[in-house]
């Protein structure tokens, strides 16, 4: 409520007033009286935060288009620069490529009299990798022009640059996806894996051995086990296949495995009957090759099963209630319901014969923990993940495939079934506003872009009075969620490391109200930090946070049309993570021959700069499908990224 000033003596100049919000939406309209108004805001304060805010995403854009131009002089024009690196070592490569001689400081200058580019010697040797004889001169010219001024094994730390005071980089990662989707994307079988140019691997580990990552802090490094192993049953499908998995796992040198159990399969027919069969044999042959695991507890459905034949839902006794009470399930303003996992809204609600949600969730954590004691004490299964949402990740299911979203569209709310309704409600109530009480009407459909609706776009409702209420309250029903079974899951397991996986949700991130960040729960519009209050939860139950860098397989598509930051979005969460003292892990869905991307994933990983020398706890890597038969194509790539994870010196002949 605004307070009435008295005015000034004549004569007196008035001090500037601070700025306010304008109200829209609900809150819009006239002010009850005239004198209870507060100052006018001046047309020079909002041009003022009109033009900061052009600015900043000038910047991005500016970010963006320098991402992509080093995206393409890595792999057109096979420079094997940094993945951190900035138009000084574009600049500096360009210059060493001509002839010209440029020192560590910046000193450039022309090489004595001789031809810019002499005739190429005998293939070189680039650090551990041999040079093929069939690579082309242009390539092996741009190579020796890397040894002109500066030796090559000073290169990488020539061309670092002091970013202790920027994010660490991603760039270019939507960019290389693009162009080897354009390249490769039809060659699916082992024979285009195998007629790869012996020059993309040269670049690819030579970028990814920019810098020496030896007496760096050591990441235990984890692949996802194919959640198809198990069947409807819980049984094992196929044991000698896991042993074969494992068996390349294991002289990778990895740490361990990640394995999922699904609610739908070991509770599927009877409440409080669990069936861990399937799991405990494939435990029992794991702990055979002295790997460690760990666990994903995942209470959402999925299609994607890795054997293409089996669906994996909710339990049959969960939609057997739901044929009746169908409010059980997260709707949207439509009244269409999602099926892939419960409503936050009957969390304290006892509708599943007998049960609340979180007790469900609850019984579900004992019985494992119950179940596989024994492995927990003797340090097989190392740490625990439990699925809080829409495929295990932290989020409403604001943008499910299956309603027809495709990407890059803002989603929708999911708050429709009567329970959040009725929560609602009791808010708006307890506000003395019960006219807000219902979500909003002018937000859009799942595939609408910002600009499109009247709640996104830039001014738009989201900022108003009844805007900043509704997703306060959308975004306190997540935080709610996550405390109530973080604090069962501490009861349950008793001390053991508890894994909460954040997803990276970065289309729009570039534009004020950060859309579909807002619909998937994170009110993270650009005047507001909407994760910290999250991570800040997450820090009270001593929880390590999961970040996944990059986006799902629909990402290839991204184009400035969606105003995306990836790399933003991962700066802002692991700064935010560290600042609450919150450790956190990696998971990745790296393409099997990408080792630019293993590259930035290490820098990620193991910030250089980093006064603090944060690191990430561990690394897990989401296997693309088929792993088995890719394995002779990234099998030294793999090996290296490990070593290198690991902080080891990768053998002379690797790669």
């Amino acid at each position: 409520m605004s307070m009435k000033l008295p005015h000034p003596p004549l004569g007196e100049e008035e001090p500037s007033p601070p700025p306010q919000r304008r109200p829209r939406g609900f809150a819009s309209g006239p002010a009850p009286s005239a004198g209870a108004a507060g100052p006018p805001r001046r047309r020079g304060d909002r041009e003022r935060e009109r033009e900061k805010e052009r600015t900043k995403l000038r910047e991005r854009h500016r970010r963006a288009i320098t991402s992509r131009m080093l995206a393409g002089l890595r792999q057109h024009g096979n420079f094997p620069l940094p993945a951190r690196a900035d138009m000084n070592d574009v600049l500096a490569a360009l210059a060493r490529a001509a002839g010209w001689t440029v020192h560590p400081d910046g000193t450039t200058f022309r090489s004595s009299n001789q031809p810019p580019l002499p005739p190429p010697p005998p293939p070189p040797q680039l650090g551990m990798f041999q040079v093929a004889s069939g690579e082309t001169p242009a390539f092996i010219n741009t190579l020796n022009s890397y040894t002109i001024g500066t030796p090559l094994d000073s290169q990488a730390s020539a061309l670092q640059t002091d970013d202790s005071l920027s994010p660490s980089s991603l760039d270019s990662v939507v960019a290389e996806r693009s162009i080897k989707t354009e390249n490769f994307g039809n060659s699916s079988s082992i024979n285009s894996l195998n007629c790869m140019d012996n020059n993309q691997q040269l670049l690819r580990s030579s970028a990814m051995l920019a810098g020496d990552y030896t007496k760096t802090p050591y990441i235990p490094v984890y692949a996802s086990l194919p959640i198809g192993i198990i069947n409807s049953h819980c049984q094992l499908v196929d044991p000698e296949g896991v042993r074969t998995e494992l068996r390349h796992l294991k002289s990778l040198n990895v740490d361990g495995v990640i394995v999922y159990c699904w609610w739908g399969i070991v509770e599927a027919w009877i409440p409080r009957k669990y069936e861990w069969s399937g799991y405990r044999d494939l435990f029992g042959i794991i702990k055979e090759f002295k790997l460690k695991v760990q666990v994903v507890l995942s209470f959402h459905g999925s299609g994607e099963t890795g054997s293409g034949d089996v669906l994996i839902s909710l339990p049959n006794w969960i939609m057997e209630i739901a044929k009746e009470n169908q409010d059980i399930f997260f709707t949207d303003r439509e009244g269409r319901r999602n099926t892939e996992c419960l409503s936050w809204g009957i969390d304290k609600e006892r509708v599943l014969r007998g049960r609340s949600g979180i007790e469900v969730y609850f019984d579900f954590m004992r019985s494992f923990h119950m179940e596989f004691r024994n492995l927990s004490e003797e340090g097989l299964i190392s740490a625990i993940e439990i699925g809080l949402g829409a495929s295990g990740e932290l989020r409403y299911p604001s943008f499910p495939e299956r309603m027809g979203w495709k990407y890059p569209g803002i989603g929708e709310f999911q708050c429709y079934d009567r329970y959040m309704q009725k929560n609602l409600r009791q808010s708006a109530l307890s506000r003395g506003h019960l006219f807000w009480a219902r979500g909003p009407d002018n937000a859009g459909y799942y595939n609408s872009k910002p600009h499109e609706t009247g709640f996104f776009c830039d001014g738009g409702d989201y900022d108003s009075y009844y805007g900043r209420f509704f997703l306060n309250w959308y975004s306190g029903i997540l935080i709610d969620h996550v405390d109530q079974v973080l604090s069962l899951a501490a009861l349950a397991f008793d001390g053991a490391e508890i894994v909460v996986k954040i997803p990276s949700i970065y289309w729009w991130y570039r534009t004020a109200s950060h859309a579909a960040e807002l619909t998937a729960g994170f009110y993270n519009p650009t005047n507001r930090d909407g994760y910290s209050p999250v991570l800040k939860m997450l820090k009270k139950h001593s929880v390590i946070l999961k970040l996944v860098c990059y986006g799902e397989e629909f990402t290839v598509q991204e184009n400035d049309e969606a105003f995306v930051d990836p790399e933003g979005l991962t700066w802002q969460l692991m700064n935010t993570a560290w600042d609450h003292g919150l450790p956190l892990c990696i998971e990745s869905a790296l393409p099997c021959l990408d080792g630019d991307m293993y590259s930035q994933i290490l820098d990620t990983a193991k910030p250089r700069n980093d006064p603090d020398r944060h690191h990430a706890s561990f690394f897990a890597y989401r296997q693309q499908p088929p792993f088995l038969l890719q394995r002779d194509a990234c099998y030294p790539e793999l090996r290296t990224f490990v070593k290198c994870m690991h902080g080891e010196a990768p053998q002379n002949g690797e790669g």
